[in-house]
């Protein structure tokens, strides 16, 4: 696990540009199983969510078709939740950072 500390900057970078930040499990469950589209975007530490993944998904939420729903998680931090997270992206094996999309509540897209 990384300190708060540390990732504070990482999930706040999101959730300045309108993303909910999801922590538990319940939060997932809820999240994916709501009614529209949801981008679900699995932060990380790793250069590439920081070269990459957080300015790319910040931009492409800037367009006039967005999803209803815009959501993060964290992994290596919420954990609990990053697993949840990913039994609704199977069949894609476990990767972070990526980006899911869900609509009412089945996976439509995935960007490993």
């Amino acid at each position: 696990m990384y300190p708060p500390e540390l990732v504070a900057p990482m999930k706040d970078e999101l959730v300045q540009a309108g993303f909910e930040q999801l922590e538990s499990p319940e939060q997932i469950d809820s999240a994916v199983n709501s009614e529209g589209t949801v981008l679900m975007v699995l932060n990380s530490v790793c250069g590439c969510a920081a070269g990459s993944m957080r300015p790319g998904v910040k931009q492409a939420v800037q367009g006039g078709k967005i999803p209803t729903k815009l959501t993060t998680t964290f992994a290596g931090v919420d954990r609990e939740a990053v697993d949840q997270a990913r039994k609704y992206m199977l069949p894609y094996p476990p990767s972070s950072p990526a980006i899911a999309l869900f609509k009412d509540g089945r996976l439509v897209h995935m960007v490993e």
